[in-house]
C-alpha cells in the first residue's frame, strides 16, 4: 500500500481510509486478519473444521479481497469442499483434508522440509504437513512408511535425513521413530504424535508421552494430529536466514 501510494496509484485518502480498515475487518461471525502476514510472516488461515461452508466461503472472499493470493482451508470435509468448490476455485487435498484457494508459491526456504512417517496409516496427517508446507513457501521431500519396525526402509533415506534443514515425523503406536530420526539428523526435528494405533495408544497419548521424553536432543513436539502446526513451525525454521 506504501508502495502505491509513493507511486501515485493510491491517494493518501484512499491509503488513510484503508488503514483505518485494519488490522482485520468484522464480518459477524469472524474477524478476518489481515495483517498476520506483516505481524508474523504468514497469512492466516482458515480452520474448516465446525464451520459451515457458507461461512468458508465468507471468509475466503473477504481475504481474497484483501489481495491473499493463496489460502489455506485445514480439516475440510470432502461435502463441505464440494459445496466450497461451488463458489470458489477450490483445490481440494483429500488426503490431508486440506482445501487450497490459488496457486502454490515459489519456495523461497533456505532448504527442504522432510516429511517421515512410521507407517501408511499416519499419510493423513503427514499430507496435512506437507502441503501446509509447500503452501507456506517450502521445497517438501516426503518419506512415507518408514518406521522402527523395519528400520532399514528409514536408513535407505539416509542422505535426505543428513541433507534437511528440518524434519517432520509422524508417528502412532509407541512413537518411537522422532527419537531414531533425532539421533541420525543434525537439524531440528518436529514430532507429531498421531492418534493410530490400538487401545493403549489412548488415541496417541502413548506416542506423544514417548516423543516428550525422547532422549534424542533437538526434538521438539506438537499436539496430537497437529501436522499443520508442525509445518507452521518447520516453516519458520526453514526460512531463518543466517
Amino acid at each position: 500500500m506504501l508502495e502505491q501510494v509513493q507511486g501515485g496509484a493510491l491517494s493518501v485518502d484512499e491509503a488513510v481510509k484503508r488503514l483505518r480498515a485494519e488490522p482485520f475487518e468484522d464480518i459477524g461471525f469472524a474477524r478476518v486478519d489481515s495483517h498476520r502476514a506483516i505481524r508474523n510472516g504468514i497469512a492466516e488461515v482458515i480452520y474448516g473444521a465446525g464451520k459451515t461452508p457458507e461461512q468458508i466461503v465468507a471468509i475466503a472472499e473477504k481475504m481474497r479481497e484483501r489481495g491473499q493470493k493463496t489460502i489455506l482451508i485445514t480439516r475440510l470435509s470432502p461435502e463441505k469442499a464440494a459445496v466450497i468448490g461451488g463458489q470458489l476455485p477450490l483445490d481440494y487435498r483429500k488426503d490431508g483434508g486440506l482445501g487450497v484457494i490459488g496457486e502454490l508459491p515459489e519456495p523461497d526456504g533456505i532448504g527442504v522440509v522432510l516429511v517421515i512417517t512410521a507407517g501408511t496409516s499416519d499419510i493423513p496427517v503427514a499430507e496435512e504437513a506437507a502441503v501446509t508446507a509447500e503452501i507456506f513457501g517450502n521445497r517438501v521431500k516426503r518419506v512415507y512408511d518408514a518406521g522402527v519396525a523395519g528400520l532399514h526402509r528409514l536408513l535407505a533415506n539416509i542422505d535426505d535425513i543428513m541433507s534437511a534443514t528440518v524434519i517432520i515425523v509422524i508417528a502412532g503406536m509407541e512413537g518411537a521413530l522422532a527419537s531414531v530420526v533425532g539421533g541420525l539428523a543434525d537439524c531440528p526435528v518436529i514430532a507429531v504424535p498421531t492418534s493410530v494405533g490400538y487401545g493403549a495408544s489412548f488415541g496417541g497419548l502413548a506416542a506423544l508421552l514417548a516423543m516428550l521424553n525422547s532422549c534424542a536432543g533437538g526434538v521438539s513436539v506438537v499436539n496430537i494430529d497437529n501436522g499443520f502446526g508442525a509445518a507452521y513451525q518447520a516453516s519458520l525454521i526453514n526460512h531463518v536466514k543466517s
